[in-house]
């Protein structure tokens, strides 16, 4: 079982050059494990982490609804923003810039074989993190990613996730806002969930600005112990 997980900071990257850099690393992974169970090889099966930050977007899951995104295309060209039709789990996301978006794709026969808790502890990365700051974040029954204020009328989305896996491989992974341009948020209802505000961790705290830098370190120190993971960092590729 390979821990070893090769660390990408991507900085400011289009989300579709992003998403295919992300298919190839997949396919990469893939690749292997059938060559493995073809012919009866041990070869490494290579594990990755892209940390990344969107011009703005929207995408939209395979299971999610057309009617979520609520303005159309010449809204979102006077907006700067695009939208694609993509093949994770989960509804409507938006990402740009001062949200930390994280892309694990990682082979999880080196870990555990177990979607749920994959997810599971994803979010708890993001809680463990959002502590370090003073902020009680959890989990809302039913709906993936991280929240403040749960079963509350103040219930609000800090942080989303949208995965997809095949044969064990993961790709897409959460985006956490950081210093995000709420505005945005209103253009969508946020994972098809109608009545419930999103949050930036820079309003929670009441700063104009937090640093971001701090806060991918913090999702990794968690990360790395939640996975038993060692992290190499690398130079980005694209």
């Amino acid at each position: 079982m390979n821990k070893k997980v090769h660390l990408e900071d991507l900085g400011q990257k289009d989300y579709k050059e992003t998403w295919d850099y992300q298919e190839s690393l997949f396919k990469n992974i893939v690749d292997v494990k059938i060559r493995n169970r073809r012919e009866d090889a041990s070869l490494e099966t290579p594990n990755h982490f892209l940390f990344v930050e969107h011009p703005h977007v929207y995408t939209l899951g395979k299971s999610g609804n057309m009617a979520n995104l609520l303005v159309d295309d010449k809204v979102l060209e006077e907006k700067g923003a695009t939208f694609y039709k993509i093949n994770r789990g989960g509804d409507i996301t938006y990402h740009g810039p001062g949200q930390v978006v994280g892309y694990p794709i990682l082979d999880l026969d080196n870990f555990f074989t177990d979607i749920h808790k994959y997810l599971r502890f994803l979010e708890e990365m993001v809680i463990l993190t959002l502590s370090e700051y003073g902020l009680k974040a959890e989990r809302s029954e039913g709906e993936t990613g991280v929240w403040l204020d749960v079963g509350t009328p103040f219930a609000r989305k800090i942080c989303a996730m949208g995965v997809r896996a095949s044969r064990w491989v993961t790709m897409h992974g959460f985006a956490l806002n950081v210093n995000a341009d709420l505005g945005y948020f209103d253009l969508m209802i946020p994972c098809g969930i109608k009545d419930k505000a999103v949050t930036s961790l820079n309003v929670e705290l009441g700063k104009k600005e937090v640093d971001i830098d701090e806060v991918k370190q913090k999702l990794l120190k968690h990360f790395t112990t939640l996975f038993e993971a060692e992290m190499i960092k690398e130079k980005a590729s694209i």
